[in-house]
């Protein structure tokens, strides 16, 4: 296309636009005019103006054409609302250089400072970190890793590692550069020779609209500053990668909240010193940030990452201008457009195809796993699989438990009906075991009394008169108590006892006639043991032990008689 020579002219209806087109067809020209828009259009020529004014379209409008001269329009103005310009306005005054506080930089190559000063209400949503210019590298890093450490959300994180059908499914998803890399490495095993990238990197035509639009510019960059943009470049990268995969190739309202959140570089201005540490913060914001917090995510953009450096800067080139239109759209990404991404589109088509293929080795040769992003990850997933396990084994038995309820419920009516059957047996029983203890303790007590009569018989002397008294009765009395409570526990031992009892009773009825004589005296003495209560005592075996025998002669002693022909 070429851009023809025009001239403009304007009195006070009209503005005028002569425009030169030689050799064009008269016939085939259009003019175009809406607001402050003027187009025309005659193949080969072509002229876009933007006017200060706008054009009023009232019918009043002509265009001519003229061979020897030119074409010609005349179009009326719209006259212009009146402005107030009583606006209190204050200059803006710069600062003394001496009054400037010490201001640190950043951007591309760190080549810039001072952006944010004045543009404090885009500054929260582009970036993180609230005073750039006046905040040093070293506390950007503390102060980035703990809000990484106050966002992480284990839960979240657990959530995505056991449900995982839609990561699995997006990790299917292959890029471009995929299938680009692939040929690539075919047919460098075929020929064993290294073929030009740009063989298998095709750019659109509204790319290459994009690229007319930079300026051509050379960067004077250190050996430390070459470092940070390499490094940097490689954290853009592995963003844009991841937001690629999720998105599956498409753009939505998040893409570019995506980017610069999970890039350190371009959300808290980060200068990173080494490709782990680069890996590592990747990492840990994917972990924090998106909506899909998997490891498997991390590892898919950085194998994408090596693949787009392999390919040359063809393919990075690419990538940094989809990033550039996605910024372009979005209000306040332009920002970071200009601070880093088209210098970068520039940069890039200046750098020798040597150096991405040393980085990309560099980066192949470094690994990342979860121990080196700090968050315990194989720790909570260890806890989170023995409670699923846990969680398992009790919906197993559960269910267990339930399948064998029908069949504990048949097996209950059946122990009901054996229940009552042995409650009757029971019952019948109770009754024999009832009527056996009466009859025993009828025996019982028959015993009791023979031997109660055996035990007294002997101690009745001929003329009627019972002798100790008191010592044969309690002594029964006791052993009565043992025997009644006795009988009821064990029957052999009552037996055992009464045996006991009757050797007693034969006993003492085989007392010598002497013993009787003392034993009426005895008698006596019990009459009297209220005055005298120390004179004699009773042993342990119910006999009579003399104590003391008194010189006084008793009155009673002549009621005894010892002639045995009496008895």
């Amino acid at each position: 296309m070429i851009t023809p020579a025009f001239e403009l002219t304007q009195d006070l209806d009209f503005l005028t636009i002569i425009i030169k087109v030689p050799y064009a067809r008269a016939s085939e020209f259009d003019v175009y005019f809406e607001g402050e828009d003027f187009k025309f259009y005659a193949k080969p020529y072509f002229l876009r103006l933007t006017l200060p004014g706008r054009i009023v379209e009232d019918g009043r409008e002509k265009a001519s054409y003229n061979t020897d001269k030119a074409a010609s329009a005349e179009l009326s103005e719209e006259e212009e609302e009146e402005f107030d310009w009583e606006i209190e306005q204050t200059p803006y005054k710069e600062s003394a250089e001496s009054t400037l506080p010490l201001q640190y930089r950043y951007g591309f190559g760190n080549l810039r400072s001072g952006v944010f000063q004045r543009l404090q209400d885009e500054l929260s949503d582009v970036i993180d970190i609230k005073d750039p210019d006046q905040t040093p590298v070293d506390e950007r890093r503390r102060k980035r890793l703990a809000a990484e450490d106050a966002k992480f959300e284990p839960d979240h994180y657990l959530a995505d590692f056991f449900e995982d059908e839609a990561i699995q499914h997006v990790l299917k998803y292959k890029p471009w550069w995929v299938d680009a890399h692939k040929k690539m490495t075919a047919l460098q095993g075929e020929s064993h020779q290294e073929h030009d990238t740009h063989t298998f990197v095709v750019f659109s035509e509204e790319e290459r609209e994009q690229l007319r639009k930079f300026t051509n510019k050379s960067y004077l960059l250190d050996k430390r500053s070459r470092h940070h943009v390499y490094l940097g470049l490689i954290d853009i990268l592995l963003a844009y990668c991841y937001e690629i995969c999720v998105n599956e190739g498409d753009k939505n309202v998040e893409s570019s909240w995506n980017i610069r959140k999970l890039s350190a570089t371009l959300c808290w201005l980060e200068s990173f010193t080494s490709i782990h540490d680069v890996l590592v913060s990747f990492g840990r914001r994917v972990l924090c940030y998106p909506l899909h917090r998997h490891f498997g995510l991390v590892t898919r953009a950085f194998s994408d990452t090596i693949m787009i450096l392999q390919l040359g800067r063809a393919a990075v080139l690419k990538c940094l201008l989809d990033i550039h239109k996605i910024f372009m759209e979005n209000d306040p990404g332009y920002i970071l457009n200009d601070l880093f991404i088209t210098d970068y589109c520039i940069w890039i088509q200046k750098t020798k195809s040597k150096k991405l293929a040393a980085l990309s080795e560099s980066l192949q040769k470094t690994t990342l796993t979860k121990s080196h992003v700090g968050f315990e990850l194989e720790e909570l997933e260890a806890a989170a699989v023995l409670v699923q396990e846990e969680e398992r084994m009790l919906k197993a038995v559960g269910t267990v438990s339930k399948q064998q309820l029908p069949s504990s419920e048949s097996e209950t009516s059946d122990s009901e009906e054996s229940s009552s059957t042995s409650s009757s047996e029971t019952e019948g029983s109770d009754s024999d075991e009832r009527e056996s203890s009466t009859s025993d303790d009828g025996k019982t007590n028959s015993l009791q009394n023979m031997l109660q009569e055996e035990r007294t018989a002997p101690l009745i002397d001929c003329n009627g008169l019972r002798q100790g008294t008191n010592t044969s009765t309690f002594e029964v009395s006791d052993e009565k108590s043992k025997v009644s409570l006795q009988s009821t526990s064990v029957p052999g031992k009552l037996i055992e006892e009464l045996e006991k009892q009757m050797h007693t009773a034969i006993r003492l009825s085989e007392q010598p006639e002497g013993l009787a004589t003392a034993s009426c005296i005895l008698q006596e003495q019990e009459e009297n043991r209220v005055s005298e209560p120390d004179r004699f005592s009773n042993d342990t075996t119910g006999k009579g032990n003399f104590l003391e025998v008194s010189s006084k002669t008793n009155p009673l002693l002549f009621l005894c008689s010892t002639n045995e022909d009496e008895d």
